[in-house]
């Protein structure tokens, strides 16, 4: 059997990533917003000082953070409805740019390192909220809830300008920056970016191995990212684990962890089904 070509396995790799997205956001397009639930009745059940029940929400949540402790971000990079779109509508961005011969706006990194701790920002004021009781009074703002609402079929936004307009801001972003939602303005991201990853299945390389100057890992990171040292604990709560810098290192020299390089794709598809059983298990 003759051997695949670095590009064959990258547009597999692709086609794959697309198809289990497709698939996610079709199937199981509220885990996103079931988990951030989860959050928002923990804080608010702090704040009137009432036990915790462990309710679907709080399930659900539990299972993914335990899931993003042991494979990274999978769930953002594959699986997240959210995370999902902004990869639709930046590919057809790019694609509309191409066929009108146009170059698509450029996004200034100086403005992701800033922007970056926003989603921290968010995310504290809406555990702020939730634990004063007041999230209720803010709810018409939420451009998830937005999300939520039309992936249901409902279309009833009156009480939902201002989430709606977000929701709009959001989508012009994930259009000009790839994964624009999920680097700067995800508060569930922002807790998945605080948990720690295991080594053993984060992506990784070794850094004596690749070519001088080179830095095609770097440059297809959605987040920016420098590749940690293999072996070193080491590891970004910012990566997506989407892959991309695996497919374009020209030593093939990044890997996830211990996992053998020949069974990468056996690799994501267990990833793929343990995470759609969990969270089947959970509710969803």
């Amino acid at each position: 059997m003759k051997k695949m070509t670095p590009v064959q396995k990258k547009r597999i790799h692709t086609y794959v990533r697309a198809g289990i997205q497709l698939l996610f956001f079709i199937l199981l397009p509220s885990a996103f917003t079931t988990a951030f639930a989860g959050v928002k009745y923990i804080f608010t059940r702090l704040g009137v000082r009432e036990p915790i029940e462990m309710n679907s929400f709080v399930l659900i949540l539990c299972v993914l953070l335990a899931y993003t402790i042991m494979f990274g971000r999978f769930f953002c990079g594959y699986a997240c409805a959210f995370g999902s779109l902004g990869d639709a509508v930046r590919a057809v961005y790019l694609w509309i740019c191409k066929k009108r011969k146009k170059k698509p706006l450029a996004w200034k990194e100086s403005w992701s390192n800033v922007l970056v701790y926003l989603k921290y920002m968010i995310l504290f004021a809406i555990i702020l909220l939730c634990f004063l009781g007041k999230y209720s009074t803010v709810r018409g703002s939420s451009p998830w809830d937005v999300f939520s609402m039309l992936i249901a079929g409902n279309f009833k936004l009156g009480a939902y300008g201002i989430g709606t307009l977000l929701l709009l801001v959001i989508v012009i972003g994930m259009a000009c920056c790839e994964r624009f939602f999920c680097r700067f303005c995800c508060p569930m991201g922002a807790v998945f970016a605080l948990m720690p990853v295991l080594p053993a299945c984060s992506l990784q390389r070794t850094r004596e191995e690749c070519v001088k100057g080179c830095s095609g890992c770097k440059r297809v990171c959605p987040s920016d990212l420098d590749l940690p040292e293999a072996g070193t604990p080491d590891i970004s709560g910012e990566c997506f684990q989407c892959g991309k810098c695996m497919h374009v290192c020209p030593k093939q020299n990044v890997r996830h962890g211990v996992i053998p390089k020949k069974l990468e794709l056996f690799f994501t598809l267990i990833r793929t089904a343990l995470l759609a059983a969990l969270l089947v298990w959970a509710g969803v």
